[in-house]
């Protein structure tokens, strides 16, 4: 949203002509919602939204081609300037490290990220660097410390730094700013100089680390990544004098990792998350926290209240609340946190999980996206008066609509504890559907909201009805229900599974007699657990799966997480593999050669486990194994995404519905 609170800017993504990726360009929306929106940028490489300046011109990222340029499909996305008055967009800043987490403060003071080789002396030295290495043939990366990657790329061999784009308070590249603003006219076409300011930072600033800028310019306060003994990562606070770069510790302490830091309106105070770090006898916890911009003690907010906030928060324009949302049983509600008396308010009673939030700047209303599970994202705003009224804004794109209705079931596990499910159904069926039990992620995570990976209604529209429950470690329920789970997967969450199962199959509208499960990440690891533990499902399909828990811990891209759970008692004990012999219901197995969270080594063991256990001497298997060698944790290229759901549908098919197996065709 742009400072006055005029302009609302939203990024849409359509495949591109090629059908090989998503390409995101920038529309605006009508804050009032009485306006038609309108798009603002259109390329064949797209747009990342960045930020606005206090003039009201648009930032954004684009690796797309100068107008006297040419295309280069490995350009690092430049920094974009489009006024606010109207004209052309042009570059203003162009590391070849590529730019991201732009942040301007209201004084004009522009800070953003970029990857600058280890021993670069600033952008002139980095280029050097690069130079040197494109013209020797290398591309090997020395690592001193952990993680090596992340989800689906590389750390290295360049690494985070912040640049500013503001030097001794006035001068900010070819044009003096009289008035502390960036201003297209003023920087007279040329480009803005961004300096260095933490210089070489290792790691620090890597995997998701976030800043924000003080109102006056003068500080950048950053989530700052510190080594630990055993190749364990925390995360701290840290703030950094963007005239000197002068970095001073926040928030500290070997029990919490902080992150998402947010400057008050005021500049006085920094909001943040605070994690208290898990053991292997307790799940931790989410708490939002606030400590004095100068230092000071970190202060949690609202201790007794039973969620865990998500992502960053927002401040009220006075700074008296804070604006975050919160998984509550199968939906994400925004909720409203009292500065001085800590008291929650909820803000919104519908079904939706609202994301990307922001603060008009009267404190009125609160702009989001909402999602369901029955709903694609849209542009909405929200009364931030408690009043919990949702007004829908005229967004870029119609919601698609869903082929079915969407119920909710609830369960007693085995120790008594209640468990709901969202249940989707196909909206006229001919007789009893069948079920298809789909498991999420995480775990650590729930089924509250639409997703395009993760669609139920594609199965849904070809006549099953999907069952999305939450089991014992999800959130939105409390922190006992997390810890029902902890260190005992294969335990609490597997029954959990099994008894909401049992509640859907005992409708007279669900067939009990044709069944599937399948699951991603976690889902796969519990997919998998299930596949050795009972034979009540025709068909099992695992994707981006954990196997053999021993071997995917010293694999992954961040071990110490999951380690200071499981210990290796508990690696032994809640590992799917020790189950393979057991294992009688066909399966579909997926996964990308660029998984990192979860090595392709998973899926090649689970496909050598069930391929040599197999009885028929012409080396036939029910199983099949659908692989991705470009795709990672997920299949983001829309031809890949077809052939999922195709190979997908067709494995369900065959062993469910009792159809002869055919072969997607673009699989050939």
């Amino acid at each position: 949203m742009s400072p006055d609170g005029r302009r609302l800017v939203v990024g849409v993504a359509t495949p591109d002509a090629r059908n090989t990726r998503y390409r995101t360009a920038l529309w605006e929306v009508d804050p009032e919602g009485a306006r038609a929106a309108r798009q603002l940028t259109r390329s064949r490489e797209g747009e990342a939204a960045a930020a606005f300046t206090p003039a009201g011109d648009l930032l954004f990222v684009s690796s797309r081609p100068r107008p006297d340029g040419e295309a280069d499909d490995d350009a690092p996305g430049a920094l974009w300037l489009q006024p606010a008055g109207g004209g052309d967009a042009r570059v203003i800043a162009a590391p070849a490290g590529g730019v991201g987490g732009v942040v301007v403060a209201a004084d004009g003071t522009l800070v953003a990220g970029s990857a600058l080789l280890p021993s670069a002396d600033g952008r002139a030295g980095d280029d050097e660097l690069r130079k040197l290495r494109k013209e020797a043939g290398v591309s090997a990366m020395l690592h001193e410390g952990s993680p090596v990657r992340y989800w689906d790329h590389d750390l290295g061999p360049a690494q985070p730094r912040l640049l500013s784009g503001r030097r001794g308070g006035t001068e900010l590249g070819g044009g003096q700013l009289d008035d502390g603003q960036l201003d297209d006219a003023k920087l007279g076409g040329t480009e803005l100089e961004l300096r260095d300011i933490t210089g070489p930072a290792g790691g620090a600033l890597g995997g998701e680390s976030f800043w924000d800028i003080s109102p006056d310019g003068r500080t950048v306060v950053a989530s700052w990544r510190v080594p630990e003994r055993a190749g364990s990562v925390r995360t701290i606070l840290v703030a950094i004098d963007v005239a000197t770069g002068a970095r001073r510790t926040l928030a500290d302490d070997a029990e919490h990792d902080y992150e998402f830091p947010r400057v008050s309106p005021d500049g006085r105070h920094v909001s943040c998350l605070s994690y208290r770090r898990s053991t292997a006898d307790d799940p931790g916890d989410n708490r939002m926290a606030l400590v004095p911009l100068a230092g000071g003690a970190v202060r949690e907010l609202a201790a007794g209240w039973d969620r865990w906030p998500e992502g960053p928060g927002r401040w009220a324009p006075d700074g008296t609340a804070l604006i975050v949302a919160a998984n509550d049983r199968g939906r994400t509600p925004l909720w409203r946190i009292d500065v001085a008396t800590e008291q929650v308010t909820r803000l919104t009673d519908d079904n939706g999980a609202y994301t990307d939030l922001w603060v008009s700047p009267d404190g009125q209303w609160v702009y989001a996206l909402r999602g369901a599970v029955d709903s694609a994202p849209a542009p909405v705003r929200v009364a931030a008066d408690g009043s919990r009224r949702v007004e829908h804004l005229r967004g870029p794109v119609t919601a698609p609509p869903v082929p079915g209705k969407l119920e909710e079931i609830e369960a007693r596990a085995a120790d008594g504890s209640v468990l709901r499910a969202w249940l989707a159904l196909p909206a006229e069926a001919a007789g009893p559907a069948p079920l298809l039990l789909w498991i999420h992620g995480g775990p650590l995570m729930s089924w509250q909201s639409w997703s395009w990976r993760w669609n139920p209604w594609v199965a849904v529209a070809h006549g099953y009805a999907v069952l999305l429950p939450d089991p014992a470690l999800s959130t939105g329920y409390g922190h006992d229900f997390v810890r029902r789970g902890w260190g005992d997967w294969g335990d609490a969450p597997y029954t959990d599974l099994m008894a909401i199962t049992d509640a859907a199959v005992a409708r007279p509208d669900i067939d009990a007699e044709r069944t599937a499960a399948m699951g991603g990440s976690f889902g796969g690891y519990m997919a998998n657990w299930i596949a050795g533990h009972t034979d009540r499902f025709r068909a099992i399909v695992t994707h981006a799966s954990l196997w053999a828990l021993d071997q995917f811990m010293m694999t992954t891209d961040t071990p110490d997480f999951w380690l200071r759970e499981l210990t290796v008692q508990r690696l032994q004990d809640n590992s799917p593999h020790r189950s393979a012999d057991a294992i009688t219901t066909p399966m579909l197995v997926i996964h990308g050669d660029k998984d990192y969270r979860v090595p392709i080594g998973e899926a090649l063991r689970l496909w050598w486990d069930l391929l040599s256990r197999s009885k028929a001497d012409d080396g036939s298997s029910p199983h099949k194994f659908l692989y991705y060698p470009d795709e990672n944790h997920w299949v983001l290229r829309p031809g890949n995404a077809k052939v999922w759901y195709a190979t997908v549908l067709a494995f369900l098919a065959h062993h469910v519905r009792g159809e002869e197996w055919k072969r997607p065709e673009l699989l050939g």
